[in-house]
């Protein structure tokens, strides 16, 4: 035995204190540290408090035999991948069969033979020395990767970050604008009943959606008045560019944001752009976005608009005004906005524009 290592721990279970001993002494020889248990639920208890590397268990024991034993070990986690070795005076196949299905991966017979007995310990302890290797590799590989995802979602997030700040530099929109918008949008999510990632995923994405603006002249963005017709053309394009923009990422992020940014000025009705999509062909990251963008715009001053009290940008999204209708919106996402406008207003209030 390798003196730097510790010494496996053999848990060995048997009624009769005379088969204990002898086995005990079997195993102390070759270097084993030696438990024992001399019924099945001490054996169980023992196994629990300082788990074993091997047990050696007597199938035939008053009350709970070794077949009930090993059925337990197995069916607890923290002890499933402990080996038994059963030690039986019986050779018959049927009861080597129902050791089997209860778990042990050996069988000595009575009288033990010592050899045999160091030889199955030896190669069963080999095994699990190695399961127990692999298990714990796993385990460290599975942690490598949490790190790593989580370092790559720690750099989209800041490259996002970085790609709205510099759109919101070309656009009359503020930093405040691009916060509440993330915000709007998880609100929305949740009360649609979107899981945890979808949420995380649409808070980061929502930013972006306006990012092809960078691409549009100063002289159209800062206009104060209203576009003329080739100017709103022009105007236009920047949810197509956004989405090229984005289109080539490879994040989860990216990805909601790339369609985003192209379709959510498209409307439920198929009267929106640039694409005239309607109903469920528009995505659904981008119905959220469209009810959550327009609420924020109608409550923030712009070049050609005054800013709306939250209760007439609640009556325009609601009730309509000409401009913008309820038919404009996915239903069920408005009939979620209804029920959360309590938040937005917060959300406004909270990240205003000073």
């Amino acid at each position: 035995m390798n003196e730097n290592k510790k010494a496996a721990l053999v848990l060995v279970v048997d009624d009769e204190e005379r088969n204990r001993r002898l086995l005990a002494a079997m195993l102390e020889a070759e270097g084993y540290t030696v438990a024992e248990a001399a019924d099945g639920e001490r054996a169980l208890e023992l196994a629990r408090s300082n788990l074993p590397d091997l047990v050696l268990l007597d199938i035939m024991m008053p009350g709970m035999d070794g077949y009930e034993v090993a059925q337990r070990l197995k069916a607890d986690a923290a002890t499933r991948s402990i080996p038994i070795v059963m030690v039986t005076a019986l050779d018959d196949r049927d009861s080597r069969l129902r050791g089997l299905e209860a778990g042990a991966e050996e069988f000595v017979t009575k009288p033990v033979d010592r050899l045999e007995l160091r030889v199955r310990v030896r190669n069963l302890l080999k095994l699990k020395e190695y399961s127990d290797f692999l298990a714990n590799h796993n385990r460290i590989l599975d942690q490598k990767v949490v790190e790593r995802t989580r370092q790559l979602a720690a750099s989209f997030r800041e490259t996002i970050t970085t790609m709205t700040r510099a759109a919101s530099y070309k656009d009359e929109e503020t930093g405040l604008h691009v916060a509440r918008i993330s915000f709007y949008t998880v609100e929305l999510a949740q009360a649609l009943g979107q899981d945890t990632e979808f949420c995380d995923i649409i808070h980061y994405a929502s930013p972006m959606h306006d990012v092809g603006k960078i691409a549009i002249p100063d002289a159209i963005l800062g206009k104060p008045g209203r576009f003329e017709p080739h100017e709103w053309e022009i105007m236009k394009t920047h949810a197509a560019l956004g989405a090229k923009l984005l289109a080539d990422g490879t994040s989860p992020y990216l990805a909601m944001g790339a369609e985003i940014a192209l379709e959510h000025h498209e409307r439920w009705d198929g009267g929106g752009y640039p694409q005239g999509l309607a109903g469920e062909a528009i995505s659904l990251s981008a119905r959220i976005m469209n009810i959550c963008d327009q609420y924020d715009a109608l409550r923030s001053k712009r070049p050609y608009k005054p800013a709306f009290t939250h209760e007439r940008a609640l009556e325009i999204i609601t009730v309509g005004d000409g401009r913008t209708l309820p038919t404009h919106f996915d239903p069920a996402v408005l009939e979620a906005f209804k029920g959360c406008v309590g938040r937005f207003r917060d959300i406004f209030e909270e990240h205003r524009d000073r």
